[in-house]
């Protein structure tokens, strides 16, 4: 198992000791997940945090009609999961699916527990990565409240370039909240200007 990836990660935020570094390879599990697998899917508990080493993963809702709507993309060196399952050890509402075969590194809730006990170091790493994410969402949320489709699709543009080659129309339409024909016809308004 290579966990070399997420100890480069934890160590971009604080430098680890050859313990802690023992103490990541105990506690995470390496997965290889096929394009379309789940990791969670609605009814589960997420029991799991996990870090993609190489892959692309979308996390979903689907609505009373049936309707897909895209809360996260995730890909090498982010971290996927419902973070209020995790929490709370409730019944997930979402689905995380693979859109690429992918490799990822999961930790148990309580190993992650013990790691913030026994090395405080990672309750601080985790806590600047879980703040960062907080400010995303919250971003993201006043984006959705405030801006016109066109925008959001320019800010998408601009934040994640590199996922136009990843990830369909389709899902980045979901993920904006507009139909496929409507993200076409902002594309091709900006293709004119």
């Amino acid at each position: 198992m290579n966990t070399e990836p997420i100890i480069e990660y934890f160590s971009k935020f604080l430098p680890l000791s050859n313990v802690e570094i023992d103490a990541v390879k105990s506690v995470f599990k390496e997965r290889r997940i096929k394009r379309r697998q789940f990791i969670l899917q609605e009814g589960d508990v997420c029991s799991l945090n996990t870090f993609i080493v190489m892959g692309c993963f979308r996390m979903y809702f689907v609505d009373k009609k049936g309707k897909e709507h895209n809360i996260q993309f995730a890909i090498e060196n982010w971290w996927i999961g419902d973070i209020g399952s995790f929490h709370s050890e409730e019944p997930s509402k979402l689905y995380i699916e693979a859109i690429e075969n992918s490799i990822i590194l999961q930790i148990k809730k309580q190993d992650q527990l013990d790691l913030f006990v026994n090395h405080p170091k990672f309750n601080r790493i985790f806590r600047v990565f879980t703040e960062n994410a907080l400010v995303a969402h919250q971003k993201r949320i006043l984006q959705n409240i405030s801006s016109t489709a066109e925008e959001r699709y320019l800010d998408f543009v601009k934040l994640y370039p590199y996922f136009f080659n990843r990830i369909s129309n389709v899902q980045i339409a979901s993920f904006l909240g507009v139909t496929p024909e409507f993200l076409s016809t902002i594309r091709k308004k900006i293709a004119k200007s």
